[in-house]
């Protein structure tokens, strides 16, 4: 133990009382960016961006690349929150404006202050909306439109959502300011029964005519099941006159809570209103199709082969998310569809050029489509270039009003409030599990056995199980603070126990959550939903020997500007590879590994010194209860609800918070 870590902890105020967030298997990697502590960015001047639509055929070219060193200058005090990390200059490759473009976010989570400890995504919300109104106003120079447009999942996963009481005390205020265009519900909005009645009470009246919930009903306090919000919306666009029919989708989701009701997408398409959308003599130019729904699941393609069935050569648009990823692809050569990311890290670009409109063609007579899509880190820097500006004339006054909201708010809900300081890195996927910079061998090894502990109980042996999609996100080194705790583990879960479980039927649980999906899906059990959701689309791990070289050796994607042999300095992030190619990111990052982990880990604890207990105390997350009671059922030992208990009191965020404060130094 560090003696300046309890001298310094009678400075403490208070240890917090944590409410948590709903109940859910879902987390994400971070990928963790350099962060500037000097004084002065080293830069160069910035490009200015060339505004100009897109044009030509299909085939989605790769833009060639601007260098852009902007500058973080003057007074960064009005860019993103106070503690924010600077962002670090990188090589970026342009936008493309088409005759439609669009922004896009999905799965924020919360994290509307930004990234405050990663620099490359670490503008705020209030930065968002003045990028949002400079875009529009470039599109209304060059006689284009621009739409914005969210996919759901906008709650739980930071504090900034999950210390208020209610939760989202300050959230939907701060959320509103936002002009978004087409806006559709997430799993997170209804895993509580009270997350959903803020979700229909707040934020689809706040987006009244542009929410679109075209597979989500609600049921009001009287019992009368309505609507969400509208099925879909038709319009058109501002400045091109483009008539758009667009619709909302959620994923074929089963654990809402029971005053929503999510229909199967399958069932929905064969419903009158749809039908009859779809096969209108009168024709939308462009279908666009938002949705909480990875663009690889069936419940995007069900909805595509539907449209296209009626709806000849139309284009078709697909925003979504809830996977986690950067991805793109396209389903037939007039549609195009993209996820832009999770928690606020990354906007959205998609820009459609070319015969858009039903009687439109090109000069050759042919109705030839173009798209782009652009992944922008969302950061201050790539903020800046996109638009065009630079810091003295980026912010404005409506979003520097939003930022001191965010920086009220989290002042108010004190989550720089430290609970300890962490000694290094711990990664979820970065680093492999188990070894000693994993935060699951950290779990297991050293959190679990202190936290997972009945005193009536604590002598007889017991295997405590916890599924790793319980765990949101990494831990830097450095101080961990009220923020940190919801950010990393922001759901309600608790250690729930089955006593005295034979241990020949107790040891085969662990193999049958992370080996047995097969057997599991026939039991209508899907064991991916344990683990985190990026492993959805990434089965093995991806593992990089040498540090990738970003330029081709023909010089494709050699920056402009960039001379010699010397390369830049790169910042560990996202490098992208889609469907449509590995162009995608703006930002040109050094890789990242990523290393698959197991649905479930295990620590076992109290074990006699030699020998195998007879019976032990099964110890697990209430998340993941019905997947335990199954792998027992399966291994002969037959167990219901009604044998399970509380194992210990307080939320695992609680306990989590708890040990840190007692193991780490409290000043870094």
């Amino acid at each position: 133990m560090d003696d300046s870590r309890d001298n310094a902890k009678t400075c403490r105020p208070k240890r917090f009382s944590f409410r948590g967030a709903a109940t859910s298997p879902w987390h994400q990697r971070a990928t963790r960016c350099a962060r500037n502590d000097s004084d002065q960015l080293t830069t160069t001047s910035s490009t200015s961006n060339i505004l100009q639509p897109a044009t030509g055929k299909m085939g989605l070219k790769m833009t060639i690349i601007g260098t852009v060193l902007a500058t973080l200058a003057a007074n960064p005090a009005t860019a993103a929150q106070p503690r924010a990390a600077r962002p670090i200059p990188a090589p970026m490759r342009d936008l493309v404006w088409g005759k439609l473009n669009f922004l896009h976010t999905t799965d924020t989570h919360g994290w509307h202050a930004g990234h405050l400890q990663e620099s490359q995504y670490s503008a705020d919300w209030g930065d968002y909306i003045s990028f949002a109104e400079h875009m529009r106003q470039k599109a209304d120079d060059l006689g284009v439109d621009l739409l914005v447009v969210d996919t759901g999942d906008r709650v739980e996963g930071n504090g900034l959502y999950d210390a208020s009481s209610p939760k989202g005390k300050y959230y939907y205020d701060i959320y509103k300011e936002q002009d978004v265009d087409v806006i559709c519900t997430g799993n997170h909005e209804l895993y509580i029964a009270s997350t959903a009645d803020r979700e229909y009470e707040r934020t689809v009246e706040n987006f009244s005519g542009r929410y679109v919930a075209s597979n989500l009903d609600y049921v009001k306090g009287d019992g009368e099941r309505v609507e969400m919000a509208q099925r879909y919306r038709r319009f058109r666009t501002k400045n091109q006159g483009v008539e758009v029919v667009a619709m909302g989708f959620l994923f074929d989701f089963g654990g809402n809570a029971n005053n929503t009701v999510v229909k199967r997408v399958g069932d929905v398409v064969r419903e009158g209103w749809f039908q009859r959308l779809v096969r209108e003599q009168e024709k939308p130019d462009l279908w666009l199709v938002i949705g909480h729904v990875g663009v690889q699941m069936e419940e995007f393609k069900t909805v595509f082969g539907e449209i296209r069935r009626w709806n000849g050569d139309a284009p078709i648009l697909f925003f979504g998310g809830h996977v986690h990823v950067r991805d793109a692809t396209s389903y037939d050569e007039r549609s195009f569809a993209m996820a832009s990311g999770r928690y606020f890290e990354t906007i959205g670009w998609m820009s459609v050029d070319g015969a858009i409109k039903k009687a439109e063609e090109d000069p050759k007579g042919e109705r030839g489509l173009s798209f782009h899509r652009r992944y922008i880190d969302n950061n201050l820097l790539g903020l800046y270039h996109h638009s065009g500006l630079n810091a003295s004339t980026f912010h404005t006054q409506h979003g520097k009003n939003v930022t001191s909201m965010i920086a009220k708010a989290r002042k108010e809900l004190e989550l720089d409030y430290t609970f300890g300081c962490a000694p290094q890195d711990y990664w979820m996927t970065r680093s492999p599990y188990p070894g000693p910079d994993s935060i699951y061998t950290l779990l297991e090894e050293e959190v679990i056995p202190d936290i997972a502990v009945n005193p009536k109980r604590k002598d007889v042996p017991r295997l405590v199980i916890v599924n790793t999609g319980a765990i949101r996100f990494d831990i830097f080194k450095g101080a961990f603070t009220r923020d940190s705790t919801y950010i990393t583990s922001p759901f309600l879960s608790v250690l729930n126990y089955i006593p005295d479980v034979p241990y020949h039927a107790a040891k085969k649980v662990i193999k049958l959550l992370n080996n047995a999906g097969k057997i599991m899906a026939d039991a209508h059990m899907d064991n991916e939903f344990m683990a985190i959701p990026e492993q959805l689309s990434i089965r093995e791990s991806i593992i990089y020997d040498t540090p990738a070289n970003p330029f081709s050796e023909d010089g494709i994607q050699k920056p402009m500007g960039q001379h010699g042999h010397e390369e830049p300095f790169l910042v560990e992030g996202y490098t992208t590879r889609d469907d449509i190619g590995d162009d995608g990111d703006d930002a040109l990052h050094s890789r990242i590994n990523f290393y698959v982990v197991p649905n479930c880990i295990q620590s076992e604890l109290s074990f006699p010194e030699e020998g195998e207990p007879e019976t032990v105390d099964l110890v697990f997350f209430d998340f993941i209860q019905p997947w335990v009671l199954m792998a027992l059922k399966f291994n002969g030992a037959v167990y219901t609800d009604k044998d399970v208990s509380l194992y210990v009191e307080g939320t695992f965020t609680e306990l989590f918070a708890g040990w840190i404060e007692d193991n780490w130094p409290a000043k870094c």
